[in-house]
């Protein structure tokens, strides 16, 4: 079987769902305050593999057929993922005009519509785990879950030591703690929410961990790459900024070969933590060769 097509197949369509379940919760553009509400989809619609919400409907396909009781939690990741982008994008931290091959969310709508669009969709997102139709000692642990990975003990805090890092010499063990929280921690936790409402157990909970922290890291060290190799109209963004910026990057401290040598050898032992599920996990298998081999 061909697991590449059929991966992004099963992408595609769990793309579709999710869009679904944002357009539904989304306000219309139309509705008032239009500013805000035309800046929040701008962004969600602005394209975009989805791969995080997919990451948690992968999880919890391990354990159960129909994706649609989890949609509304995938899209609540990437809601979350996507305010960080617009952050991301904001003059005083990348300082991007671009994003997903369109202006960025500030360039388009002004700094302040895109920073109460950014908070919107974190808040938002919330809601929509609290309103998802799991029992309410889930919902409660989903929110608090959410709560302290993309706090200030996981996902700012890897921001913030992003910013604080740049132009600086910074050892090895800082840039693991950044990337480990700005990138990994959501990561794990698409896959951790996905499995929990599926129904895993504490082994399977751990083994799906292992592999969330490696192809997490294999993640970033393929973006690092990408800033270096890639191109504008493949990424859909600007590329060189991290140099530019004097940003701390794995190609910086390791090398280009050693850091492409790295993400390989992470991806190995992400596949490799999935033998607990057999053939269950051939798409989460495909999913860690996709992250190696992307080109956006």
């Amino acid at each position: 079987m061909d697991y590449k097509a059929l991966l992004k197949k099963d992408m595609k369509e769990k793309q579709e769902l999710v869009n679904i379940i944002l357009d539904r919760y989304l306000p219309r553009k139309d509705e008032y305050p239009k500013e805000l509400h035309k800046t929040m989809r701008y962004s969600v619609f602005a394209g975009g593999k989805r791969l995080r919400p997919y990451l948690t409907t992968l999880a919890w396909q391990l354990y159960q057929n129909n994706p649609e009781p989890i949609t509304p939690v995938a899209a609540a990741i990437e809601m979350i993922h996507t305010y960080t982008l617009i952050h991301d994008d904001l003059p005083d931290i990348d300082n991007d005009e671009y994003r997903r091959g369109k202006k960025s969310c500030h360039a388009m709508y002004g700094e302040g519509a895109a920073l109460l669009a950014a908070d919107a969709l974190l808040v938002g997102a919330f809601e929509l785990v609290a309103i998802s139709e799991f029992d309410d000692k889930l919902r409660v642990q989903f929110i608090r879950e959410l709560a302290s990975e993309c706090g200030i003990k996981g996902l700012i805090a890897g921001q913030m030591m992003d910013i604080e890092s740049e132009g600086k010499a910074i050892d090895k063990k800082m840039l693991d703690f950044i990337h480990e929280n700005k990138t990994g921690r959501l990561i794990n936790l698409c896959l951790r929410f996905g499995a929990l409402a599926g129904g895993a157990n504490a082994k399977e909970l751990t083994a799906l961990a292992e592999y969330g922290k490696r192809i997490g890291l294999a993640f970033q060290i393929t973006d690092d790459l990408l800033d270096i190799e890639g191109s504008s109209e493949d990424l859909g963004k600007s590329i060189g900024k991290d140099a530019a910026q004097h940003k701390a990057t794995f190609p910086a401290i390791y090398g280009i070969e050693a850091s492409r040598e790295m993400a390989t050898e992470l991806i190995e032992k992400a596949k490799s933590a999935l033998k607990p599920f057999g053939s269950k996990a051939l798409l989460l298998e495909a999913l860690a060769d996709f992250i190696l081999s992307r080109k956006s």
